[in-house]
């Protein structure tokens, strides 16, 4: 059958299981779109580029499943980058599909509609794969060989681009059904050392992250034969549930490290212990991760090279149970009663985040942001499943929790998700909220209005003389803005206000607003429990 290069690349998102694009049309992707809608894929178009990505990004946060956006090259792509660096610091499967300039113009120069000097060397170095299909012929390959790039080993972005002209290109074109994805490297002998160094630890720690969540039920057998608590710092969350006597917070980890002897890090880049503690040298350590890469990056670690779920198979065959010491046993339950106290005094926002979790069901998500309440979430709000807590990870990028909600509520219409963030934020995509109720997408913002960066002023404040620059914020009426773009409202000035407003946006469905007000000078600084 006769088909366009537009056509082939439809075809090639149905074999790979995709029904969602995100994307914004123009000049060079007009074949593409039109494809689009004649192939009847559900295409989401928000107000900036930017969403694109970050959709695509909360869509495979919150599934595990790719998401795929397509934005015109150029300025359009840059405008995305920003969102494809979180998913590559994240490891998130995440499709940017593109054009480029029509091919009698590629390397020359001059000028071009959208020309970059080199945007798949661009794209390269953010993305685990960038490709070019130069002809109509070559993309579905291309595509297929991009996927297999994002699931392969440890998972990330990938970026597929072609020429202007090449969309509307007509001819018989076959379409690459998906490929295998590259072989996982076997659990080798390094088993029986880890095995053995596991065996003498009295006091061992888990640290887990996504890399961990198809290995909730091993991750699980592992904690309790071993009686060690499970750690996940921010991606990791849910691994193991808050409510079980071994599902740790990073606050209440903390207050355990310094008896710790031995650390068993899985599908985790161990940011906690070798950036923010006080580094223990002397302390073993034991690294469960599928990418060889990754493990250099620490050579005192006693590396095992595999997937989570079959290193961890291989390890609890080779360990035997124990009955752990009553001193270890009563350490841990301390740090958790201690912390739950201590962590009270992060005003306010313990007490909104306790609301939260209170409004929320179990698998209800949280989409968190860089914000004081972000930060604070890290540790005063319960994670019960994986995937139901959403970070930007090290990234740390300001403004991504609203537009990534969106994705996280097209990929997950059954459960509720809040997004919380601060005003400046929030405001980096608050035309998004013409996205939500355009595309009936329900998500709950929750805006906490200092108006301020926080975090900058409260170090412009403490650590540079209180001279403060560009930290300080004019917001709107927020009440205004979410009438403006038709989405329900609602003002929360205590927890149980907050409470009551997302239990009544449940109830009623539809895309909503809250803004809590606050004053930075009343807001306790959450940083106490994670700076070591």
């Amino acid at each position: 059958m006769t088909m366009t290069g537009g056509d082939s690349i439809a075809a090639s998102l149905r074999a790979h299981h995709v029904d969602t694009v995100f994307g914004i049309p123009g000049a060079q992707l007009y074949g593409l779109f039109d494809a689009l809608q004649r192939d009847g894929m559900r295409v989401i178009t928000p107000r900036h580029e930017q969403t694109c990505a970050y959709m695509a990004f909360g869509y495979a946060r919150a599934c595990g499943n790719p998401g795929v956006y397509s934005v015109v090259p150029g300025p359009g792509v840059l405008n995305t980058g920003a969102a494809l660096l979180t998913a590559w610091g994240c490891n998130e499967p995440v499709l940017c599909l593109t054009g480029q300039v029509p091919t009698a113009f590629l390397g020359k120069g001059r000028g071009h509609l959208h020309e970059m000097r080199d945007q798949r060397a661009v794209l390269a170095g953010i993305a685990k794969s960038a490709e070019r299909a130069d002809k109509a012929q070559d993309v579905s390959a291309a595509i297929a060989h991009a996927f297999r790039e994002m699931r392969s080993l440890k998972p990330g972005p990938a970026t597929v681009e072609m020429p202007w002209e090449q969309f509307v290109a007509e001819g018989e074109f076959e379409i690459v059904r998906p490929l295998e994805n590259h072989p996982d490297p076997v659990a080798d002998v390094a088993i029986g050392e880890a095995a053995a160094a596991i065996g003498r630890a009295e006091r061992p720690m888990i640290f887990v992250g996504p890399g961990a969540f198809e290995a909730r039920d091993e991750v699980l057998r592992l904690a309790q034969m071993l009686h060690a608590p499970v750690v996940g710092f921010r991606s990791g969350r849910g691994v193991v549930s808050n409510r079980h006597e071994l599902g740790l917070t990073i606050a209440e980890a903390r207050k355990l490290w310094p008896v710790v002897d031995c650390v068993i890090g899985i599908g985790t880049r161990l940011e906690v212990p070798s950036w923010r503690w006080k580094p223990r040298t002397e302390v073993p350590v034991v690294r469960l991760e599928i990418d060889a890469e990754e493990l250099t990056r620490t050579p005192e670690a006693l590396g095992v090279l595999g997937r989570a779920k079959t290193s961890l198979t291989a390890l609890l065959a080779e360990l035997r149970p124990r009955t752990p010491s009553d001193d270890w046993r009563q350490a841990i339950r301390k740090a958790r009663a201690q912390t739950a106290q201590a962590i009270q005094e992060i005003s306010p926002h313990y007490g909104y985040l306790q609301a939260i979790r209170a409004a929320l069901p179990d698998d209800g998500i949280l989409v968190e942001e860089v914000c004081q309440a972000g930060f604070a979430s890290w540790y005063c709000y319960p994670v019960y499943e994986p995937r139901t807590f959403i970070s930007t990870g090290f990234q740390g990028t300001l403004g991504f929790g609203f537009p990534t909600a969106l994705g996280v509520k097209v990929a997950r219409p059954d459960v509720p998700v809040v997004s919380i963030s601060g005003d400046g934020g929030f405001m980096f995509a608050a035309q998004e909220l013409a996205t939500a109720a355009q595309y009936g997408i329900d998500v709950i913002t929750v805006v906490f209005d200092n108006s301020a960066f926080g975090n900058v002023k409260r170090d412009q404040s403490e650590a540079f003389g209180g001279r403060l620059i560009g930290s300080e914020l004019k917001n709107p009426d927020f009440d205004k803005l979410a009438a403006a773009f038709h989405v329900d409202f609602a003002r929360a000035s205590a927890p149980e206000d907050l409470r009551t407003a997302i239990e009544t946006a449940i109830v009623r469905g539809g895309p909503w607003l809250i803004e809590v007000p606050l004053d930075l000078a009343d807001e306790v600084s959450p940083w106490t429990f994670i700076h070591g």
